[in-house]
């Protein structure tokens, strides 16, 4: 059985003093989480703060990006080595925000994957389509696409050792949500591509949705089978809706 994983995703968000509190009620609310595994990916200035106050607690944390070098003249990139230097356990790579602003290629993406995956992290590899591209009916085309490039440079062992997140990049920050039938039909995808390659990869690969989780919704979603959990946006900001997504987790 898959452990779901439920991961934060603070984006550009947050204070010192809110970060403390949002962790407090975190932490105080995680004897309700009983199966689920929980992260938070903070802005890289917060590690810091993140580490000190999670040391000791059921909560795993990570970064939002990772760079694909280990050092040198690369002003405002951050090393997998320094990511470890505070703890982290995850890395995020090529979430939708990366790809559209910083036009990060799934080339370049799966890279970052690499240098995660070499040095430790867990990377989170996202992949999902746009809205026009899910009117074009090429949904399938566009995730595997983003997936293959890390097959075809890794190899699809390299998957065992990470997390996909399918986000919808129509139905993020947008209140938008795909139906469960609609992020379902995609995770089974996802894993069905997986297999074609190796059915053991397939069946232990953790899939998360990434596209406007809510606790409202999120039970349902991670009921499907081949929803694996969540990673949450601005529901991560929130300890209550948080602790609401990963109680809903298991």
């Amino acid at each position: 059985m898959r452990q779901p994983l439920v991961a934060g995703n603070w984006k550009m968000n947050g204070s010192r003093e809110s970060i403390r509190e949002l962790l407090d009620g975190v932490k105080a609310g995680m004897g309700g989480v009983n199966l689920a595994e929980v992260a938070v990916c903070a802005p890289y200035v917060y590690l810091a703060d993140v580490q000190d106050q999670l040391n000791g607690s059921a909560v795993a944390w990570g970064g939002q990006d990772v760079s694909v070098h280990a050092s040198g003249a690369y002003t405002g990139e951050i090393s997998t080595d320094m990511l470890k230097d505070f703890g982290s356990k995850y890395a995020i790579v090529g979430h939708s925000e990366r790809r559209t602003y910083h036009n990060e290629s799934d080339e370049l993406v799966a890279q970052k994957y690499a240098a995660a995956r070499a040095a430790g992290l867990v990377p989170i590899l996202c992949i999902g389509e746009t809205l026009e591209e899910r009117e074009q009916g090429i949904t399938e085309e566009v995730c595997a696409r983003q997936m293959d490039a890390v097959i075809n440079l890794e190899g699809v062992e390299a998957l065992a050792d990470g997390v996909i997140a399918y986000e919808p990049v129509w139905a993020i920050g947008t209140g938008k949500t795909a139906t469960p039938e609609q992020a379902q039909d995609v995770h089974a995808f996802i894993r069905s591509r997986v297999a074609e390659k190796s059915a053991e990869v397939a069946e232990g690969l953790r899939i998360l949705y990434g596209g406007s989780m809510k606790p409202d919704n999120a039970q349902e979603l991670i009921a499907k089978p081949d929803i694996d959990g969540g990673l949450i946006g601005g529901a991560s900001l929130k300890a209550g809706d948080f602790l609401g997504i990963c109680t809903a987790a298991g």
